[in-house]
């Protein structure tokens, strides 16, 4: 079947080529009716646009690219929308890329700065740690959003954003130890984790050699290979597999607010309740945390703050008004229904 050109498109909606191309590039003047027309036809015959050809004739890319590892992270979203508004303040458009899993997030910059001529890119999660050498391929601003960048070469050719994940796991662990909790189960991400994953483990273990408690593996579930380590069901898996086997603890801590979900659910689904007979708390302050039931007890990161100074950060290199910065935000410690003090 022979393709659809973006003149077939404009034949089919009865506009001209250009109008199409306003349309595509979301352009602020064409009208909300005429583009909807458009964007509909463009689906029916599933017209792709040539962002190659589109993009070498754009002498000056004004687009950014949001690189978003965790997609299933209600975290990450909630932050997309101050991206968006204050991207486009600073009058540049403003693309969403998800990255998989399994992906590695420096390839697939490298692969959009070369593809859509972008003047900047953020990345929004992945690992903290990556080679010398892919690290300095990438010849336009980039921004660390989330992640602390380690290594001396990588926080000479990046700025980053991030909170100190292992200083605020500590912060709740030793909250739950001071409560009264002396076996602390943990809900981790995957054994093999090199980013946050590991941090927020560090902080726990760390906080629990301080308070005198012993390090028990026993309590610690690592987040399966056929499972996405943040997600709900893996929470959810994760707690029921404590209580399957009967493992003795009166607190729960899962790394991330979505894994306390799933984790209560399972509590719920055993017969047990939150907090009478296990508290549980989160990592990541979403909105959900607050209106869940029971309301969770997390550690609230300043999600907008940290959204707004990585795209500060951002500007600033394009605009070359400073050099590489890295900046650590501080976390907050929420108490809320999810966990009680033991008498």
């Amino acid at each position: 079947m022979e393709s659809v050109t973006i003149k077939d498109v404009a034949r089919l909606c009865g506009v001209a080529v250009s109008t199409v191309s306003r349309a595509i590039n979301n352009h602020p003047d064409i009208n909300k009716e005429t583009r909807e027309m458009i964007m509909k036809v463009i689906e029916e015959h599933n017209y792709i646009p040539n962002n190659s050809a589109r993009n070498l004739k754009r002498t000056d890319s004004k687009t950014i690219a949001l690189l978003m590892k965790g997609i299933s992270n209600p975290f990450f979203h909630e932050m997309v929308e101050t991206f968006e508004q204050a991207i486009k303040q600073m009058r540049h458009s403003f693309i969403i890329q998800r990255v998989e899993e399994n992906e590695d997030e420096i390839l697939l910059a490298l692969e959009l700065e070369k593809e859509k001529k972008l003047r900047g890119v953020i990345i929004l999660g992945g690992f903290n740690e990556h080679g010398e050498e892919q690290l300095l391929q990438i010849k336009i601003p980039y921004v660390f959003c989330t992640t602390g960048i380690v290594g001396e070469l990588g926080r000479q050719v990046c700025s980053s954003v991030s909170i100190d994940d292992l200083q605020e796991s500590y912060k709740l662990t030793d909250y739950l130890c001071k409560a009264g909790h002396k076996k602390i189960a943990i809900l981790a991400a995957r054994k093999d984790d090199i980013s946050i994953g590991r941090q927020r483990l560090r902080g726990y273990r760390r906080a629990l050699a301080d308070n005198g408690l012993i390090y028990d593996e026993e309590l610690v579930v690592f987040a399966p290979q056929d499972i996405v380590p943040f997600s709900m069901e893996n929470g959810y898996n994760g707690a029921k597999k404590l209580l399957d086997e009967k493992k003795e603890f009166t607190a729960l801590y899962a790394i991330s607010d979505n894994m306390a979900f799933g984790a209560c659910r399972a509590i719920v689904d055993a017969g047990k309740r939150v907090p009478e007979d296990y508290s549980v708390a989160g990592f990541d302050g979403i909105d959900m945390g607050a209106y869940y039931c029971p309301s969770l007890t997390t550690i609230r990161q300043p999600r907008d703050e940290m959204a707004l100074e990585a795209v500060k950060l951002l500007f600033d290199l394009i605009y070359k008004r400073s050099g590489h910065e890295h900046k650590v935000f501080e976390g907050k410690l929420i108490l809320r229904e999810s966990t009680r003090e033991l008498s």
